[in-house]
């Protein structure tokens, strides 16, 4: 029989500031009080399940929802840098309505060119795959034929959902992960992929 490994893939709760959209990339802005009600309503829906370890990015947002899922799950969370969103250098902490304002021109390069655009110290799609992937492939390895909790974060769980079904990081924007989200992967030995749930 063929053993797969589960991910249970996680966004981090709501942040502070969450009511102005923007780029928090790399900045390890804290979680609203929403944010953290939202992780501790996400446990009831572990009821049952056996989670074998957690794997989190090792910012805030994410660290202190891993800890608290963990704590529920009786397993430790393992903090990744690797699992960090997408950098977006000199754009970060700006609103989406600012950065238009200021940058129209770049701004719009980035959505035409989603995969290799690369804001000004920051990462394009390319580099996060590059990043992110291996650490998941090695989590996957680990644990065969065993469930795990990993927490990340929006940009991240598309890139890794994308690379699960074979789509490419153009379409980044077509999969809606919203605070707090569950998502299901199940990563079969031969290679195979299948997603179970998305932004659930």
């Amino acid at each position: 029989m063929t053993r797969k490994t589960r991910i249970y893939l996680i966004r981090h709760g709501e942040v502070e500031g969450a009511g102005v959209p923007r780029y928090n990339g790399h900045n390890d802005v804290g979680l609203s009080e929403r944010g953290k009600d939202q992780y501790l309503e996400l446990r009831k829906r572990f009821d049952g399940v056996r989670i074998a370890a957690c794997y989190t990015s090792d910012l805030t947002r994410c660290v202190w929802g891993a800890e608290s899922l963990a704590a529920h799950l009786n397993v430790q969370p393992q903090r990744h840098p690797e699992l960090r969103e997408i950098c977006m250098g000199e754009w970060e902490a700006k609103s989406w309505q600012e950065l238009q304002d200021r940058y129209p021109h770049q701004w719009q390069a980035r959505l035409n060119d989603l995969e290799g655009y690369r804001v000004p110290g920051g990462e394009n799609l390319l580099d996060v795959r590059t990043r992110v992937m291996p650490a998941v492939n090695a989590i996957v390895e680990r644990h065969r034929g065993e469930d795990v909790l990993v927490v990340a974060h929006g940009g991240v769980n598309r890139i890794i959902l994308l690379e699960a079904i074979g789509a490419p990081l153009a379409n980044l924007f077509s999969i809606e992960q919203t605070y707090c989200c569950m998502n299901i992967i199940d990563y079969f030995e031969d290679g195979r992929a299948v997603v179970k749930l998305v932004n659930g």
